[in-house]
């Protein structure tokens, strides 16, 4: 047993919902029709080089849908997938989903909140993104489930999850992230003064940074009231400015093989808190949508028990260098 209270040797999302909620809750995604204030002018019309959001969506997302439908189909996409799962977490995923005012905020939440099965939402969103004047509305919302009495909790569970993608300023600017890093632990620390779980977006491999300041993230985000990170290597999208950078200097960047990549992120969470749980270690896209060569086109879980099984080998887990 790890200080996780369970065998695995790292502090895993699935037993983390389990701990929390007594069963598997499942996420269901829904794209709102949110921007991005990187896009529509309020900071920058260019948006993220890397950024191409409709790699990560579900086919049954999208904004002409209403978020009733779109849940009540990402439910029976999910029931034939996960049979053990019975509740859901309605996930505001696409583009930044505080990025509307917050009378409008409030009504696509409670829309999310009302649908049967729903017991908490997960909102993704900037640093740059969240206000004390959201967190209150949500503060709020959070205990208004008269709706579900036989949901045995005080409170709807509200997860917010921040891009945060480097800790480095020079990263952030190569990338026209359009905030620097101060502004993500700013974001992490009010989150955590409301009680509400923060997790945080990191990708490996962007570039300008080596494996050591890449490691070195391990150590800054362990300082952090963080709940839970996703870990993504760097993929190329089509269609972005960065895969331009990428075919006219493809020296300018590291991109992980597999192999380099299961050590690499082995090394990574020996390094990290073992308080932080790990919701993700890589990211996994329609190879359609990219420039760079996926691994072997294995799924997430294919390499998520390569990870584990090289956990095995080294003899190792999360916090062992922490």
């Amino acid at each position: 047993m790890f200080p996780w209270h369970d065998d695995r040797r790292f502090n895993s999302y699935s037993s983390y919902i389990s701990r929390e909620f007594g069963s598997r809750v499942q996420k269901i995604s829904i794209d709102a029709g949110f921007s991005c204030p990187n896009r529509d002018g309020t900071i920058s019309t260019g948006g993220c080089t890397f950024c191409r959001n409709d790699a990560f969506n579900p086919s049954y997302c999208k904004p002409e849908k209403s978020i009733r439908q779109q849940i009540e189909e990402g439910i029976e996409f999910h029931k034939r997938r996960y049979r053990r799962a019975t509740s859901y977490l309605a996930y505001f995923q696409a583009f930044t989903n505080t990025h509307k005012p917050i009378a409008e905020l409030e009504r696509l939440y409670r829309e999310a909140l009302s649908v049967p099965g729903i017991i908490g939402l997960v909102i993704g969103t900037r640093p740059d993104c969240i206000t004390s004047e959201i967190l209150e509305m949500l503060k709020t919302l959070s205990y208004q489930r008269s709706a579900y009495p036989s949901y045995q909790r005080s409170a709807y569970p509200i997860i917010i999850e921040l891009g945060v993608e480097s800790p480095y300023d020079s990263t952030l600017s190569r990338i026209n992230r359009g905030h620097d890093f101060a502004t993500a632990r700013n974001a992490i620390e009010l989150v955590h003064s409301y009680g509400f779980p923060c997790g945080a977006h990191l990708i490996f491999g962007l570039p300008g940074e080596t494996r050591k300041m890449m490691l070195d993230t391990a150590n800054i985000i362990s300082e952090l009231p963080l709940t839970s990170v996703k870990f993504h290597q760097l993929q190329i999208f089509k269609d972005t400015k960065m895969a331009d950078e990428y075919l006219a200097n493809p020296a300018d960047f590291h991109l992980f093989s597999l192999d380099d990549y299961i050590e690499f992120v082995i090394d990574f969470i020996e390094r990290l808190n073992p308080n932080i749980v790990i919701e993700r270690f890589a990211g996994e896209v329609p190879p359609r949508y990219l420039v760079s060569k996926p691994w072997l086109n294995l799924r997430y879980d294919q390499v998520l028990a390569l990870i584990e099984k090289r956990l095995e080998e080294r003899n190792t887990f999360q916090g062992k260098k922490f």
